[in-house]
């Protein structure tokens, strides 16, 4: 079997969130229950916006990669997306919350903290309110500022969906919700990326190799939901476990159709509202 140093094994780079659900569909890559011969995986955390920034810009370079959608037009030309890995939310996903009840109408005229301007959640926001104002601060430091009084408002996304309102806070707007309500279709979040320049047979390897590591954490719940605790940031079991079920599920498997054609019309709604300044062309490892 070829060794970490033979010539015959090709590493592949893959970053991804230091978060309870990647952790959950990454872990039997990443302790070696899912294997490619001839292929080495090394895994790198980091922050989604970080992330997407890295692809967009060229920087860092990882064969594969977690991006939020709102990026993809961007890195489109070197990277294609993975049929495996997206976020989905059904009917939820990133939320407005702010310390007052206000009303989804009073929240548009609020100054809005938000995790980064390459996020679908921001995506998602200015597609609820074109001319919101916004500014970013970290993913993990929006909620104990909303808390603190620094915002009116935040938009939390990862595990502070299941959390904001044991800081006190209210949830002005699901923005999952409110594109199921408009468009009849679920948000898609995130997804994996691959770069195209790895070829087509490494790129069946690695699409296949991801895909049975979501499988295989799906029929070994238990054991991938230890690993994935160590990620899941002052969630106790149970929420980390609701908050796995919540993006780790069929449709990460595989979007089906319905996923893919969300996919695109988030895309297409963000270019026609110019949000978007790149116009898409969603192309899917197949």
């Amino acid at each position: 079997m070829p060794t970490a140093t033979s010539p015959k094994t090709r590493e592949i780079s893959v970053a991804h969130s230091p978060d309870s659900d990647d952790a959950f569909m990454f872990y039997a890559l990443a302790t070696s229950k899912v294997r490619v011969p001839g292929l080495k995986f090394t895994h790198t955390l980091c922050d989604i916006e970080t992330l997407n920034k890295k692809a967009r810009d060229g920087k860092g370079f990882y064969d594969v990669t977690a991006i939020s959608f709102h990026a993809y037009p961007y890195i489109q030309e070197n990277y294609a997306l993975l049929p495996s890995g997206g976020s989905v939310g059904e009917g939820y996903g990133p939320m407005v919350i702010a310390a007052k009840a206000f009303t989804p109408d009073e929240i548009r005229s609020k100054k809005i903290a938000i995790p980064g301007t390459l996020t679908t959640a921001y995506l998602a926001l200015k597609l609820f309110e074109p001319k919101i104002e916004t500014e970013v601060v970290p993913f993990d430091q929006i909620m104990p500022a909303v808390e603190a009084g620094k915002y009116e408002a935040g938009l939390i996304i990862h595990e502070g969906q299941l959390m904001y309102d044991r800081h006190g806070l209210h949830k002005i707007v699901d923005l999952g919700k409110w594109w199921r309500d408009k468009t009849g279709l679920p948000l898609p979040l995130g997804g994996n990326a691959i770069r195209r320049s790895l070829g087509k047979e490494t790129i069946a390897q690695v699409s296949k190799a991801l895909k049975d590591s979501i499988q295989y954490g799906l029929d070994h719940r238990e054991e991938a939901l230890e690993y994935a605790m160590q990620f899941a940031r002052d969630l106790d079991r149970s929420l980390a476990n609701r908050f796995v079920s919540m993006y780790v599920n069929e449709r990460t498997v595989d979007y089906g159709e319905e996923g893919r054609q969300a996919i695109r019309l988030l895309l297409e709604e963000g270019h026609k509202a110019k949000i978007i300044t790149t116009k898409a062309k969603v192309d899917f490892v197949d």
